[in-house]
């Protein structure tokens, strides 16, 4: 059974649903799924460099709603073993070069826990997740060619295409 999950990396409610997936194919048998994960961006209008979090949050959603979002988000993410600490979060990045990199990685395999570690990285422990180092970062910890994947990003490799696929979904 082929899955195609339709995300953004910087969606609290998309990490939230991951892990129900995750729990629903231990369920049953996890083989059986080809899980493949493809880009969306919640604001494509974020600069390359992104955005400060507060003013992001504040112009989204208004700056009385903010805390009342994130207790109802903290609390489910309780139930599915996610410490969400948007405290220590402050940019809002820009995602493209985060969904070039699940593109680049959907052959070894390893979408899934690329995808598991950008949500954690931004979510848990507030790392800018639009910044390359840290992406080439991602790529080196689980074993992929950081070298290959940082010449990716100078080169612009699948910037359209990607950008192509956003627009799709």
């Amino acid at each position: 059974l082929e899955i195609d999950v339709i995300s953004d990396v910087v969606c609290p409610w998309c990490y939230l649903g991951k892990r129900k997936l995750d729990a629903a194919m231990k369920q049953v048998d996890a083989f059986a799924y080809d899980v493949r994960w493809r880009p969306f961006q919640l604001d494509p209008t974020i600069p390359p460099e992104g955005i400060d979090r507060q003013d992001c949050m504040a112009r989204k959603f208004g700056p009385e709603k903010i805390a009342a979002i994130h207790a109802r988000l903290e609390e489910a993410g309780k139930e599915e073993g996610i410490a969400f600490a948007f405290d220590k979060i402050t940019r809002s990045p820009n995602t493209l070069d985060a969904h070039r990199l699940i593109r680049w990685v959907q052959a070894s395999g390893k979408q899934s826990e690329i995808v598991e570690r950008l949500f954690s990285l931004y979510f848990v422990e507030g790392q800018d997740i639009g910044d390359r180092d840290v992406l080439i970062s991602i790529a080196r910890e689980t074993g992929l060619d950081a070298d290959m994947i940082a010449r990716l990003f100078v080169e612009g490799v699948d910037i359209i295409p990607v950008q192509e696929e956003m627009s799709t979904a």
